[in-house]
C-alpha cells in the first residue's frame, strides 16, 4: 500500500497542478496560438474579438474633393482572422499551416462618395498581426480606387525591414511603379493599433507612411515622411492626432476610451483641389450605426435587411 501511495502521490499533484493552471488561464487570459514568441490576450479581448463575427461600422460620410465638399457614406470592418505570414494571403486551412499561420487584425475601410456626375469607391484592407511584440509592423496594406477615368492599385508587403511598394495607376505620369521603403509605422495600420491596444500609439515627432487612400487623392509621392503623433483623452473619448507638417495636413481618429475602443469618427485636414480651385478643406466621417455579424455568410436577397440596419444604401 505505501508503495502504491508513493507512485500515485507525484502524478495527483501533477493533475492538481494542471487543474488550478487551466483554471487560472480560463479566470484570465486565452494564450495566442501563433507567432515569433508566447503572447497573450485578455478574456475580454477574446470574448468581442474570437466570437466568430466582425464589427461591421457605417459613417457618414462628408468628402473634400477638387476643392469642394461631396456628401457619401464610409464602412469600417474590423475581424480577427488567420493569416500566411509568408505568402500575406488569409489561410484556407489554418490548422494545417502551422507555424505559418499568424492571428491578424484584418480592416476594410471603404468610402463611396459622388463628385457631379461620376461616383467614387475606394476600399483599403490592412493586415496587422495581434502579437505586436513579435510582429511590430503590419504585413500588408492594398487599397483600390475606381471612378470613371480609371481605376488605381497600391499594394504595401512586409519584407524584412522594408516595405515592397508598388503602384498600378492609369496616369501616364504615376504608371506602373515598384520600390522599397523603410519599416516604419503605416498611417493605415493605426485604426487597427486603436483596436488592439490604443497605449501602443506612438508619440512625438515620428516616421510614418502616410494613407494610401490620401496617397491615391492627393498624387503624392509614395514615401516615408515626418508627422507629429498626439494622444489625448476627454470624458471618455479619446483622440490620436497626426499632423504632417510638410503635406499641410492633419488626421484626428476619434474613439471610446474604455475597450473595445470603438472608432467614433475622424477628420482629415487638407489642401483639396488642383489649381486655382484648391483650399483647405477638412472631410468628415461619424459613425451612424455598428453590427457583430458574420457578413460573410449574409449573401440572399433577404440579408438586404442589414444594410437598412446600416443605414446604407
Amino acid at each position: 500500500m505505501y508503495l502504491i501511495l508513493m507512485y500515485l502521490l507525484p502524478r495527483i499533484y501533477t493533475l492538481i497542478g494542471l487543474f488550478a493552471l487551466l483554471f487560472s488561464l480560463n479566470a484570465c487570459e486565452s494564450i495566442g496560438s501563433y507567432g515569433k514568441t508566447a503572447w497573450t490576450v485578455d478574456k475580454e479581448f477574446s470574448n468581442y474579438w474570437y466570437q466568430g463575427k466582425a464589427e461591421v461600422s457605417s459613417y457618414k460620410l462628408n468628402q473634400a474633393r477638387y476643392g469642394a465638399m461631396y456628401p457619401g457614406h464610409a464602412v469600417l470592418i474590423f475581424v480577427t482572422e488567420d493569416f500566411s505570414e509568408d505568402k500575406h494571403v488569409k489561410l484556407d486551412d489554418p490548422a494545417q499551416a502551422g507555424s505559418d499561420a499568424i492571428k491578424v487584425m484584418k480592416l476594410n475601410k471603404t468610402k463611396k462618395f459622388d463628385t457631379g456626375i461620376y461616383p467614387y469607391a475606394m476600399m483599403t484592407s490592412v493586415f496587422t498581426p495581434l502579437n505586436t511584440k513579435g510582429y511590430p509592423h503590419s504585413l500588408k496594406a492594398t487599397t483600390s480606387s475606381q471612378e470613371w477615368c480609371g481605376q488605381s492599385f497600391t499594394q504595401l508587403s512586409l519584407d524584412g525591414s522594408s516595405y515592397q511598394a508598388q503602384l498600378f495607376s492609369y496616369f501616364e505620369a504615376e504608371g506602373d511603379q515598384e520600390m522599397k521603403l523603410d519599416a516604419v509605422l503605416l498611417e493605415d495600420e493605426v485604426w487597427n493599433q486603436i483596436r488592439i491596444n490604443p497605449a501602443s500609439l506612438p508619440n512625438g515627432e515620428i516616421d510614418i507612411i502616410p494613407g494610401t487612400m490620401y496617397q491615391r487623392l492627393s498624387h503624392e509621392p509614395l514615401k516615408v515622411v515626418k508627422a507629429n503623433a498626439n494622444l489625448t483623452h476627454e470624458a471618455g473619448q479619446s483622440a490620436f492626432t497626426l499632423d504632417y507638417p510638410t503635406l499641410n495636413r492633419t488626421l484626428i481618429i476619434h474613439f471610446d476610451t474604455d475597450f473595445p475602443h470603438q472608432i467614433t469618427a475622424w477628420e482629415e485636414t487638407f489642401m483639396s483641389g488642383f489649381g486655382e480651385k484648391s483650399q483647405t478643406l477638412t472631410t468628415t466621417a461619424t459613425l451612424d450605426k455598428s453590427i457583430m455579424t458574420d457578413y460573410w455568410t449574409k449573401n440572399t436577397p433577404q440579408d438586404s435587411v442589414f444594410r437598412q440596419e446600416l443605414n446604407l444604401p
